[in-house]
């Protein structure tokens, strides 16, 4: 831990109270803009914020102000051997804890999520509304047995049914950590729906959110498959609730992406004060694979945002 901290020494640790002791994660401010602030939420459960290297090359350009935030659990925050603190009511709180240890308010505080991220976000904007100044859930479907559907009816169909058969014994004889399984994914689902990249092209910063993933906190809450939710989240829905959410909200879906599009089209419609941006040409990582779409649209919601025209 002294060797992460080390090469993320310009961070600021926030200390975050829990019922099994406090623990710390790590944060990094990236730019200055008084009246925005945008708190990044990392997918997983137990990725890193690394994948979100894109940001840096246009959100301070354009006068943004973002905060990196490894959750609980993940590389560069303090890694709890505490099974219990696996659950999402303590990341919502994490968050809140964050925040104010960031000393962000309704003036400013914007809150992103990507993939799990999206979900811990529209979670936190149901129980703390009055802290958003604005939310960007970008990836994420409202109801974890809509992303599983999706995945049974439209994903795992248009597979290579050889490939898929394979998969699913790996996954079913708990065989996940074999090298097949991932050459598998990698290449009849990841290059279709999580980067359209070729494999040996993808970014660095990709590599090492996969490279320092939390195996055992994403399987607690993801469960084993890469083919839907299984664990924890498995029963996760908050399609009524959309209503419920007052901040103005961008929902950002792609083509190719692994949750639904048209249900994230949907979804903005259903929030207070939503707008919807599409990525015709991207997939779960759309901040790579339609960069300029993707942060030409966040940009301008975020400016939008700063001029009270949401």
């Amino acid at each position: 831990m002294n060797e992460q901290r080390a090469a993320h020494g310009d961070g600021l640790m926030i200390p975050v109270q829990t019922a099994k002791g406090e623990f710390r994660v790590w944060t990094r401010r990236v730019g200055d803009n008084p009246a925005i602030k945008v708190l990044l939420l990392h997918g997983g459960p137990g990725g890193t914020h690394e994948c979100f290297a894109p940001f840096a090359d246009h959100l301070p350009a354009a006068g943004l102000e973002y905060v990196e935030y490894d959750q609980l659990g993940s590389f560069h925050s303090d890694q709890p051997d505490e099974p219990d603190l696996w659950e999402l009511s303590r990341f919502v709180d994490e968050v809140e804890q964050v925040r104010q240890g960031l000393g962000l308010d309704a003036d400013n505080f914007v809150l992103y999520g990507h993939s799990w991220g999206g979900l811990l976000a529209m979670e936190y904007a149901l129980q703390h509304p009055q802290q958003l100044k604005g939310l960007i859930i970008s990836n994420m479907m409202a109801s974890v047995p809509a992303y599983n559907a999706y995945a049974n009816t439209v994903i795992m169909p248009a597979m290579n049914q050889e490939a898929l058969a394979e998969i699913q014994h790996l996954e079913t004889t708990g065989e996940v950590e074999d090298p097949r399984y991932m050459e598998l994914l990698i290449e009849h689902h990841y290059k279709e729906h999580v980067l359209r990249m070729p494999p040996d092209q993808w970014p660095d910063g990709v590599n090492r959110m996969f490279e320092h993933l939390n195996q055992p906190l994403y399987v607690a809450m993801q469960g084993p498959s890469e083919l839907g939710a299984h664990g924890k989240l498995a029963g996760w829905n908050r399609m009524a609730d959309l209503g419920r959410i007052s901040a103005p909200t961008l929902v950002i879906g792609a083509t190719h992406d692994t949750m639904d599009p048209d249900h994230m089209a949907w979804m903005a419609g259903q929030v207070q004060k939503g707008r919807y941006l599409h990525c015709p040409n991207g997939s779960h990582l759309a901040f790579y694979d339609d960069q300029e779409i993707y942060m030409q649209g966040l940009i301008t919601f975020l400016h939008d945002l700063a001029a009270g025209t949401v």
